[in-house]
Formats: C-alpha cells, sequence, structure tokens
C-alpha cells in the first residue's frame, strides 16, 4: 500500500457504505474497501415484493463486484464482522483479517424482537433478501397445505395472516397481501373460498404510520379498512405459542403466520467501546459522525444516533435518506482533511416520507412546503421515488416492467416455492497474527 494514501475500511454495503464509496471513487489520496458479509447490495424499501412474488430478488439486488468496475481505488472483501481492534487498527472478519486508516461502520440494523423468544422462534422476519424468499416459500408452501387440509379451523389458521407493525413496510405488506387474497388467491385457490381466513395489522401506538402526518394516517387505516383489512391499534404483542398471537390486554388471534415489522435494533460490535453505545444500541457520534471515544472510527446511518443536530435533538429517524446523506458529508469530509480543509458538520435536509398502501393509493408528507397527497398522484410519486432509487438501470428496467405487468393484470407470475439445497460453509483460510491485507 502508498503510504501516502489513507486506508478506509467501509463494513457494510447498503444506502450508507455505497454512497460513501462512490465518494471516494477516483480520489487518489483514499484507497477504499467496502466489506459486506454478502457479495450484493439489495434494496430493503421493496423486499416485502420479492416476498410477496411480485418482484425477483435480482430486480432489488446487484453484485458489488460488479458495482464497484472500473473504481481503481475501490476493493471488495466479504466476510462477516467478528472483532473491532482499535489499538492496533485492524478488524477481524470470519474470512480474515483487514487492517485499516479510517473505519466507517455502517452496518444498518437487525429485526428487534423485544426478548420475546417465541415470537423471535416462530415469527416470520421481513428484514434481510434471504428472510423475504423464506418468507414467500412459507406463505406459499401453507397455501398449498390449506388446500389439502379438511379441517376447517386448520385451514383458517393457515390462511390468517397478522402483520406486526403499523410502519411502512407492515402498512404495505398488509395492502399487498389483501390485494393478492381478492385478486390471485381467489383464482388460483377455487377450493379455499369462504374458509374465513384474515388479515390483521396490529400495533402497540394509536395510529400506524407514526411518523407522518395526521393525514396520512386516517386516509391509511381508513383505506386499509375498505380493502378487508383487520387495523387493531393499541394492542403490543407479548408472545407467539401455539399458534397464537398474545397481547398485553389478554386478547389472542390464532393463526400459523406472524410477519414482524414491527422494530430493529442496532448491532453491537466487539472491541468497540461500551460507552459508545446510546438508545437502540446505536452507536453515538459527533456532528461529523466520529464515534464517541474513538479518533479514526465512524459510524453512518441507523447504526448510530446523533444529538448534534438542532432540527433533530433525540437523534436522526433510521431512514435511507438519512444514511444516504451522512455518507455524502463524511466522503466530502474525509476530502478535506486530506487537503488540510476544514470540515462540515452533518445537517439533515427531510425531503419528506410517503407510503404506499395499494394499487393506486399511497400516502406522501414534503415537509417545505408543508403538503400532503394522497391517493393516485402519492402512488406514482411512490413508484418514481423508488424506482429512481433502485441502484442501476438494469434493476429499475425489470422492475418497472414486472410492476406494468402486475397493474394491467392484477397478477404477478413468480409464485414459485425454491428451497435450495443447504448452503456449505464459506472455505476460510487459515488466518495468521498479521493482516491479509
Amino acid at each position: 500500500m502508498d503510504q501516502n494514501k489513507k486506508r478506509v475500511l467501509i463494513i457494510g454495503g447498503g444506502f450508507a457504505g455505497v454512497n460513501l464509496a462512490k465518494q471516494l471513487a477516483g480520489h487518489t489520496n483514499f484507497e477504499v474497501i467496502l466489506a459486506d458479509k454478502n457479495n450484493y447490495n439489495f434494496f430493503p424499501p421493496l423486499i416485502y415484493q420479492v416476498a410477496t412474488g411480485y418482484l425477483e430478488s435480482s430486480n432489488i439486488s446487484y453484485p458489488f463486484r460488479k458495482l464497484l468496475r472500473g473504481k481503481d481505488n475501490i476493493q471488495f472483501w466479504m466476510g462477516e464482522l467478528q472483532e473491532v481492534f482499535p489499538e492496533q487498527n485492524k478488524v477481524m472478519f470470519s474470512t480474515g483479517e483487514v487492517s485499516y486508516d479510517i473505519l466507517v461502520l455502517a452496518t444498518g440494523c437487525e429485526t428487534n424482537y423485544f426478548g420475546m423468544e417465541s415470537v423471535a422462534k416462530h415469527a416470520i422476519p421481513m428484514k434481510t433478501l434471504s428472510d423475504a424468499l423464506q418468507m414467500r416459500n412459507t406463505l406459499l408452501e401453507r397455501l398449498e397445505l390449506a388446500s389439502r387440509t379438511q379441517d376447517p379451523a386448520e385451514r383458517k389458521k393457515l390462511l390468517t395472516v397478522v402483520v406486526a407493525g403499523g410502519g411502512p413496510t407492515g402498512v404495505e405488506i398488509s395492502g399487498m397481501f389483501a390485494e393478492m387474497k381478492k385478486h390471485i388467491i381467489a383464482k388460483d385457490y377455487p377450493e379455499l373460498s369462504g374458509s374465513g381466513g384474515e388479515i390483521y395489522l396490529v400495533d402497540g401506538l394509536p395510529a400506524v404510520l407514526t411518523p407522518m402526518s395526521e393525514k396520512s394516517q386516517q386516509y391509511t387505516y381508513n383505506a386499509l379498512l375498505k380493502m378487508g383489512v383487520k387495523v387493531k391499534l393499541n394492542m403490543m404483542v407479548k408472545d407467539f405459542v401455539d399458534d397464537q398471537v398474545h397481547f398485553a390486554n389478554g386478547e389472542t388471534i390464532t393463526t400459523k403466520n406472524l410477519i414482524w415489522a414491527a422494530g430493529v435494533t442496532a448491532m453491537v460490535f466487539k472491541g468497540v467501546p461500551a460507552e459508545a453505545y446510546g438508545k437502540g444500541k446505536r452507536l453515538q457520534v459527533d456532528a461529523f459522525n466520529l464515534i464517541q471515544g474513538t479518533d479514526n472510527i465512524y459510524a453512518l446511518g441507523d447504526t448510530c444516533i446523533q444529538l448534534t443536530d438542532s432540527n433533530f435533538p433525540q437523534g436522526h429517524p433510521q431512514l435511507a435518506q438519512v444514511a444516504m446523506q451522512q455518507a455524502d458529508n463524511l466522503g466530502k469530509n474525509l476530502v478535506r482533511i486530506s487537503k488540510s480543509e476544514p470540515k462540515k458538520p452533518f445537517a439533515y435536509h427531510d425531503r419528506g416520507s410517503m407510503a404506499i398502501i395499494g394499487r393506486n393509493k399511497a400516502v406522501a408528507d414534503l415537509p417545505k412546503p408543508k403538503m400532503f397527497f394522497s391517493g393516485f398522484i402519492a402512488w406514482l410519486m411512490w413508484l418514481f421515488i423508488h424506482l429512481i432509487s433502485l441502484i442501476n438501470s438494469r434493476n429499475q428496467i425489470k422492475t418497472l416492467y414486472n410492476w406494468m405487468v402486475a397493474y394491467f393484470t392484477r397478477d404477478q407470475s413468480l409464485r414459485m416455492i425454491v428451497r435450495p439445497g443447504a448452503n456449505k460453509e464459506l472455505i476460510v483460510p487459515p488466518v495468521s497474527n498479521k493482516p491479509v491485507i
């Protein structure tokens, strides 16, 4: 390695990690290593459409190595983070050791089950691409089983779906299930007509889409009810045992299918000082995203909490836009540091929020000027923003095609149960005491 270059190790290839790598691409002062446990980037806002068979996994994912082609100062390293050694400026991965001058943690967050072991064991998560494929297989298999069983009570359990979490993911997947029940399942499984399976959206708070405006909340609530979704608010899940979802108020819902979209938590990294963690296990960072108590370790996006922005004194929301803007700011600051120029503190520019509910139904809140959109216009806005946010034109074209087919036919043809054999363990070379690179 050129001694005049700074090695920047970015762990996590999501919104923040990829955007930071792009910021530093071509800068001769930096050697960048982008590390991730997967060999692909994926677009989390659309994983529920993979889970319900409206999109292929390749529509929303892309290999890192192909993404980084032509960027001579950027390498890719596949491996899972095991431990950070701040004093030695190195990181241990499942696949070896990597040294760094600057470390950036952009690992996002993971599903939070709030300590409920039975929920963690039996519920269906909605966080990763693997989760989405597993969910698609599981629900399709349960539909097939429901079509064969002669027991009406068992059939109803198999067909009833409880979605826990009234945020955008919970709302979007509930609406998708409602449309599938009416337009797809009724045609594909005529033998299930009148079986009584219901779709529930439950949340412990008094409204759906709580971060959004009251108008968005009310429109979404009414739209879901009209679509046949049973919305139960102020209902906190306490357990999921023996095919029953138990709530804090004593109520229960009988089902085989609890889809968990109720919360996330940041991850704890071995070697990072315990005092650096704040609310929700998020790493506390200063105005420049430097982790508290360190001098060359940064954190971005969902994995950090930043209390220095006067407009967000309790920390920023865990949104893609925050991660991307923080990455852009950090990238520019690293370049400024290399040129001995003053750094600029991060300030989040809220560009609004939106959620899709179903066909021609969505809500959107814009902060400046303060505006609210709903229905078909908001639906078009949602489609456009999510389409242009996909990582390249290949994914955009494939996704647009699938959406057009689904819109005009009210159907899709990706309902295949595909279960590959058990993955062989990643071959890991012996790790010496010296960094691999």
